[in-house]
C-alpha cells in the first residue's frame, strides 16, 4: 500500500534520471553521437518507468484509477511531460524541450509534495463509468503536449529562435487529443447525466479552449509570417485550458451547480 506520504521516494528518482536525460540532450541531437542518445533514452524511460510505478501502486491501493482530484490528475500531467517531451526530442530533434518538459514536471510534482490531496477511495457514482478513465487519461496528455508547447513559445519569444515546426506539430497533437477527449467526455456525460453536453462552467471553458487552438492552428495555415502574434496567442490558449482544468473551481457561477465539482 503507498499513499501521499510515499510520493517523495519515487518522484525524486524520477525527476534526477529526467534531469541527466535533459543535460545529456542539449549537447546532441538523435542524428548524432548515438551512444549519448541511447543514454537518454535510457535514462528518460528509466525515470518514466519508477513514476509510472507509483501510479500503478496509487491505482492499486486506492482501489480506483487515481483521477478524481486535482493532485492525483497532477500525477498524471508530471509523467506525461517528460514522455511527450521524448517523443519531441526524438521526432523532431529539439535539443532544448527534454529540459522544458522535466522543468514543468518538476513544478507539477513539487506541488503535490507540498499539498497533497487525501481524499476517500469511493467514487460517486458519476464517476464509475468506463468513459471516466480514457476521458481524463486523454486530457492529461493532451494538457501535456500544450504545455510543452506553450513552454516552446515562450522560449522564443525571448530567444528569438525558430521552432515553430515543433510547437506547430505538438499544437495539432494536442488539440487531436483534445478533440477525442472531448469525445469520450461527452459519452460519459450522456450515461452518467442523461445529455452529451450541458453547457456545464467546465464545458463551456473546454470548449472555448479547443476554440482557441483551432484558431491557432488556422493561424499558422494563414499567416504563416506572422510569428511573434502566433506565439502570443499560444500563451493566451494555454492560459485558457489552465481556466478549464482547474481555474473553474474559483468561479462563483462554478461552486454548488457544476457538475464536475467533486
Amino acid at each position: 500500500m503507498v499513499s501521499w506520504s510515499e510520493l517523495c521516494y519515487f518522484a525524486v528518482p524520477a525527476l534526477v534520471l529526467w534531469a541527466v536525460a535533459a543535460v545529456l540532450s542539449i549537447g546532441v541531437s538523435p542524428q548524432k553521437g548515438k551512444r549519448r542518445v541511447g543514454y537518454v533514452y535510457l535514462l528518460t524511460v528509466g525515470g518514466l518507468l519508477v513514476f509510472g510505478a507509483y501510479i500503478a501502486l496509487m491505482w492499486h491501493s486506492l482501489e480506483r484509477p487515481p483521477l478524481r482530484t486535482m493532485g492525483e490528475t497532477r500525477l498524471w500531467y508530471s509523467f506525461f511531460l517528460p514522455l511527450v517531451g521524448l517523443l519531441t526530442y526524438s521526432r523532431w530533434h529539439y535539443r532544448w524541450v527534454l529540459s522544458f518538459s522535466t522543468l514543468l514536471s518538476a513544478v507539477f510534482i513539487c506541488v503535490n509534495l507540498f499539498k497533497p490531496e487525501i481524499h476517500s477511495k469511493e467514487l460517486m457514482p458519476a464517476l464509475q463509468s468506463p468513459w471516466f478513465a480514457p476521458h481524463v487519461i486523454i486530457y492529461m496528455f493532451a494538457y501535456a503536449t500544450t504545455g510543452v508547447a506553450a513552454v516552446m513559445s515562450l522560449w522564443q519569444l525571448f530567444r528569438r529562435e525558430n521552432h515553430l515546426d515543433a510547437i506547430d506539430n505538438l499544437t495539432r497533437v494536442g488539440i487531436s487529443f483534445i478533440t477525442i477527449g472531448m469525445l469520450f467526455g461527452a459519452l460519459w456525460a450522456k450515461e452518467a447525466w442523461g445529455t452529451y453536453w450541458s453547457w456545464d462552467p467546465k464545458e463551456t471553458w473546454a470548449a472555448a479552449t479547443w476554440l482557441c487552438y483551432l484558431v491557432y492552428v488556422h493561424w499558422r495555415k494563414c499567416r504563416p509570417t506572422a510569428v511573434r502574434p502566433a506565439l502570443l496567442w499560444q500563451i493566451i490558449c494555454f492560459l485558457c485550458l489552465q481556466m478549464c482544468w482547474w481555474g473553474i473551481n474559483y468561479l462563483p457561477s462554478a461552486k454548488g451547480i457544476s457538475t464536475h465539482t467533486y
